[in-house]
C-alpha cells in the first residue's frame, strides 16, 4: 500500500509548516506527515521550510539571526490566505503536541535542514525532545545533508532515517552505502528519468512533489512506497481510484 506524505502538512490547502496544515493533515489521516525544522538564535527549534522567514512571514530576516520571542511576533498564514492570518510560526514542541492532542497514530518524517546552515547540535536537540517523552506517533528523520543522517544515526541508532535528493546521480550510491538508510526521497524528476531501473531498487523511494493524477498514477504502477505531496486528501481519493479500477 502506497504511504501518503503530507508535505510540510496539508501545504496546499493551508499555509505550510503551520498548526493549520499539520491539523488538516491528521484530519485527512495521512500515513506520514513532514515538516522542515531549523534552530533560531537563540536555540530554538523552529519549524518553517526556508532559512529566511521572508516568503513566508510578514518578516524579513534570517532564523538564525530571530530569537524564539521575535520569530513567534510574525504572521505566518496571511501569505497564503487572510482566513489564516492568525497563524504564528510554531516550534518543533507545539507541533508534537498538537499531533498529541489529536492522537495522530501515523508517522512524523522531521527533516533536519542542515544543507545551507550545520546549526550546530541540532541533531542531538531534536533528537532529546523526541524522545523526551512517549507520543502516539512514530517518528523518522530525513535531511539533504549526509552528514547530519550520520550524526542521527550516531546519536539514536535505531531511527528510521531518509536521504532527501534532488536528481544528481551520485545521491543514490551515497544512501546505498549507509545500511541504516531507510529510503531516499527523490525529486520527482529524478523517478521520470530511472524509471525503468525503480522496480528492483533495493531500498524505499517516496518522490517529492507528486500532486497531479497523472504523477500519483506513474508512482502506483512502478510500485514505490510512498509519494510527498501538498494534497494529501486528493491523493488519497486518485490512490482509491485506482485500486478501485485494478479490481474491476
Amino acid at each position: 500500500m502506497v504511504q501518503i506524505v503530507a508535505h510540510r502538512g496539508s501545504s496546499g490547502n493551508r499555509p505550510e509548516n503551520t498548526l493549520p496544515a499539520f491539523a488538516e493533515a491528521v484530519r485527512v489521516k495521512a500515513d506520514i506527515i513532514e515538516l522542515d525544522v531549523h534552530l533560531s538564535k537563540d536555540g530554538g527549534l523552529i519549524v518553517m521550510h526556508d532559512e529566511t522567514v521572508d516568503r513566508t512571514t510578514n518578516g524579513k530576516g534570517r532564523i538564525c539571526d530571530l530569537t524564539v520571542t521575535e520569530l513567534k511576533e510574525l504572521n505566518a498564514g496571511s501569505w497564503f490566505s487572510e482566513e489564516f492570518q492568525a497563524a504564528k510560526v510554531p516550534t518543533l514542541k507545539e507541533v508534537l503536541d498538537l499531533f498529541a492532542a489529536k492522537n495522530y497514530r501515523g508517522i512524523l518524517t522531521i527533516e533536519l535542514k542542515t544543507d545551507h546552515y550545520e546549526y550546530e547540535g541540532i541533531e542531538a536537540k531534536v533528537s532529546d525532545l523526541l524522545n523526551s517523552q512517549e507520543w502516539p506517533f512514530t517518528h523518522w528523520y530525513c535531511s539533504f545533508n549526509i552528514e547530519t543522517l550520520d550524526r542521527m544515526h550516531a546519536i539514536e541508532p535505531d531511527a528510521i532515517l531518509d536521504f532527501i535528493m534532488g536528481r544528481g546521480e551520485d545521491k543514490p550510491p551515497l544512501a546505498l552505502s549507509r545500511p541504516y538508510i531507510e529510503g531516499i526521497h527523490p525529486a520527482y524528476r529524478w523517478v521520470q528519468e530511472t524509471a525503468t531501473v525503480l522496480t528492483d531498487f533495493p531500498i524505499a523511494i517516496r518522490p517529492w512533489t507528486v500532486n497531479e493524477e497523472a504523477a500519483i498514477r506513474t508512482c502506483l504502477a512502478l510500485g514505490l512506497t510512498g509519494i510527498i505531496t501538498d494534497f494529501p486528501e486528493n491523493a488519497r481519493a486518485i490512490v482509491q481510484q485506482v485500486r478501485e479500477e485494478t479490481k474491476g
